[in-house]
């Protein structure tokens, strides 16, 4: 087991705290750092993919479980997976298609392990009819603090504070997945422009979940009449009988959209609203007014940004443009009836003219059994912005404010800087998971730098 001291953030790289890391490869490796944990605790890390201090443990023990990575089982009568918490969504995402299966939740990114899924409860673009990953978790062997491990199933009150629970509970040691059978793993790929954010809702909800995974890009530099417009992308598995042989070679190239190379050919420092403007109406304008039967793999449906040399370029502008590096993912929901709010933090957003770097929409369905799980039915908006923005904290605050007055919440798996108080305000079930992190953890074995800011 490798042992060393560094200086870790999450991918938005604000807040760098600096912890001994451990890369166990074995349960035992992991059980001993758990046990000879020094004062500041342990926490379990995957891929670094959380935007903020999820996954930071300053002056304490990290465990990089990315060494724990075997694919134990596939049992394809049952239809699920047994696999290491350090196995990732993207080599899953290899290994299962071919084999007529699929991941039964797909996040934003296949970067992250099945550890860091389970601990975020992930979801993916079709949540209204799927869930978030905790529905399809059929067991999970958890590492306690006492340096056992037990198996936890659903319906268990440690289940419930463990899928979401952001590794507070314990180390996942690895997870029994129920799969979804597919025909095949390609996406058949329908897109449509919404010139304002009614329209954009409308379209949205408009043939129910015909096609399960949709989610939309929103303009936030659009102002007046033409706020809240956006693009509209909607997915299917397509059947075997779509596909012949030039469509397979077609979908599986790599795809780069036409923002994408716009974004990557901005100068240096030009990453200010006006640049910012002007890259979202390449976007929108290049966009298809209607389209349908584009067939894509799935690693650039789901995950277009992981490929591309934009994403590192995010954090390059970020710096140049503002002096300082970093980014703040700034995600949220409000329930259905709450459209107003939601316009109104677009409108307040697109009034400040902040460039923001990413903007994407989602609808919710039924929440997850996780205490601390994020989604619940309604709309979500994420916003990627650069962290030296002026005011933005203040800024932030304002929306959060807004936010819970709608009844809505904060991503704490994805948050970089919300108040304590606020996220008590959002979250109800935050005093059960103490009162059983008190039980099961009496000395705080596992803490992280979001625990002891949130107070969680």
């Amino acid at each position: 087991m490798s042992v060393d001291t560094v200086s870790l953030t999450g991918w938005g790289r604000t807040a760098p705290t600096t912890a001994v890391r451990f890369r166990p490869r074995t349960y035992e490796e992991a059980a001993a750092v758990v046990r000879g944990r020094g004062p500041r605790g342990a926490l379990a890390r995957g891929l670094g993919r959380a935007p903020g201090d999820a996954a930071q443990n300053a002056g304490g023990s990290v465990l990089d479980m990315t060494g724990l990575d075997r694919i134990r089982a596939l049992d394809e009568v049952a239809g699920t997976v047994r696999c290491d918490a350090g196995v990732s969504l993207e080599r899953l995402l290899r290994v299962l298609p071919p084999r007529g299966w699929f991941p039964p939740v797909v996040p934003g990114t296949g970067r992250i392990t099945v550890g860091g899924a389970i601990g975020s409860d992930v979801h993916g673009l079709d949540h209204p009819a799927a869930g978030s990953l905790a529905r399809h978790v059929v067991a999970l062997e958890l590492l306690t603090a006492d340096g056992e491990v037990r198996t936890v199933t659903p319906g268990t009150a440690l289940f419930d504070a463990t899928a979401g629970g952001l590794g507070l509970t314990g180390v996942i040691l690895s997870a029994t997945l129920r799969l979804k059978r597919v025909a095949t793993g390609l996406i058949a790929v329908s897109t449509e422009r919404a010139r304002d954010l009614d329209d954009l809702l409308a379209r949205f909800t408009a043939g129910g979940d015909r096609l399960p995974y949709a989610s939309a890009w929103v303009d936030l530099s659009a102002r007046g009449r033409a706020a809240g417009r956006g693009v509209l992308t909607r997915g299917e598995h397509a059947p075997l009988s779509v596909l012949p042989a030039h469509a397979r070679r077609t979908a599986a190239r790599r795809q780069r959209e036409p923002w994408a190379a716009a974004l990557s050919a901005l100068p240096g420092g030009l990453l200010g609203p006006a640049a910012a403007a002007l890259v979202d109406e390449v976007r929108y304008r290049s966009a298809p007014r209607a389209r349908s039967g584009e067939l894509r793999t799935p690693a650039a449906f789901f995950h277009p940004l992981d490929a591309t040399p934009a994403t590192d370029r995010l954090h390059r502008l970020s710096a140049l443009a503002t002096g300082r590096a970093g980014l703040v993912r700034y995600r949220f929901t409000v329930g259905y009836g709450q459209e107003e709010a939601l316009g109104r933090v677009v409108r307040r957003i697109a009034a400040r003219r902040c460039p923001a770097l990413r903007a994407g929409l989602q609808r919710f369905g039924a929440a997850s059994p996780g205490w601390l799980s994020f989604p619940a039915p309604g709309w979500a908006l994420t916003v990627e912005l650069p962290a030296a923005l002026p005011g933005l904290g203040r800024f932030l605050d304002g929306l959060d404010a807004e936010v819970a007055a709608a009844g809505g919440r904060v991503c704490l798996a994805q948050d970089s800087r919300m108040r304590p108080e606020t996220a008590a305000a959002m979250y109800p079930r935050l005093p059960e998971f103490r009162e059983l992190r008190a039980e099961l953890d009496p000395t705080g074995a596992f803490r992280s730098d979001l625990a002891r800011r949130l107070d969680l």
